[in-house]
């Protein structure tokens, strides 16, 4: 079952070799011996790529499932004071994982030399099951309801622009007159771009025309920061602009609902060592940060 689950993760039979440190022809019998067990296949093979059945892709829920509860039948016979070891994979929102995920990564190395890390801080929904991921920090509500997941703060969603701007072509009062002024969108969108607004309990959306359309958040910023115009940003974004005075918060009483953060994993309740041990680290520490980015 582990030769197997690492041959889907790791998507081919040599790197599947590597990660255990065996040839890649042990890979090839094991794997052999498996279906002729099963009686079914698992895997289609070309010589370029390995990809799963759907008969293998049920198998492989089924195996990870399983070897995850060996691994907590092992950490609770082990006890307390088992040590963390092996790789770990973290992923988080770019910006987030660089400002806050980052500084309990370099704790948890500190606490356990036997683990290594991988960071993937990516602004987009990384699938912790199809790319095997072991932790996720998501901002925003969750869709997959078969992730463990544990609230740790939460995120406004604000509009701000420079003082120089704000000075120099005055301050919205309500969303609609959004249309007097520059905006700035942080993503492209195939259609007309749209910012929604909370009023009276409900949301309704103001069409925007941007002039400026970037694809990061960074330069978004820096962009606002510099007079282009207003942006929509989260508040963990700019927190440090907006204590300095460098950005100011505008229609503060159309905002909508704060968005939670969230700390997913996907081993069911009980996960291994590894992946508890830096669950424990990170919802301590990123519950203790909340109140710094979510105000």
């Amino acid at each position: 079952m582990t030769t197997f689950v690492t041959v889907v993760e790791t998507a081919g039979f040599a790197s599947a070799a590597r990660k255990l440190k065996v040839s890649p022809s042990v890979i090839s019998r094991v794997m052999a011996e498996l279906e002729a067990h099963l009686g079914v296949r698992l895997l289609t093979r070309t010589t370029r790529v390995v990809k799963v059945t759907d008969a293998g892709a049920a198998y492989f829920e089924d195996c990870r499932r399983i070897l995850g509860e060996i691994d907590a039948a092992e950490l609770a016979v082990g006890g307390a004071n088992a040590t963390p070891r092996g790789q770990l994979t973290v992923t988080a929102p770019a910006l987030f994982g660089r400002l806050h995920v980052m500084p309990v990564v370099q704790d948890y190395l500190a606490r356990y030399p036997s683990v290594n890390v991988n960071c993937w801080f990516l602004d987009r929904i990384v699938n912790l099951v199809d790319e095997g991921a072991d932790v996720a920090i998501r901002i925003g509500e969750l869709p997959d309801s078969t992730l463990q997941a544990v609230p740790v703060g939460k995120v406004r969603r604000l509009l701000c622009a420079s003082p120089a701007y704000l000075k120099k072509h005055g301050t919205p009062r309500e969303p609609a007159e959004l249309a007097a002024h520059t905006t700035i969108q942080m993503t492209s969108h195939s259609g007309a771009p749209e910012w929604r607004f909370l009023s009276a309990g409900k949301t309704y959306p103001v069409a925007i025309q941007p002039r400026l359309v970037t694809t990061t958040n960074d330069s978004a910023i820096v962009a606002a920061l510099a007079g282009v115009g207003i942006a929509r940003v989260l508040s963990y974004q700019v927190t440090d602009e907006l204590a300095a005075g460098a950005l100011r918060i505008v229609l503060a009483e159309h905002e909508l609902t704060p968005l939670p953060v969230q700390v997913v994993h996907r081993e069911g309740k009980h996960p291994n060592q590894k992946v508890r041990a830096f669950l424990d680290l990170a919802i301590d520490q990123l519950g203790a940060r909340a109140p710094i980015w979510q105000r």
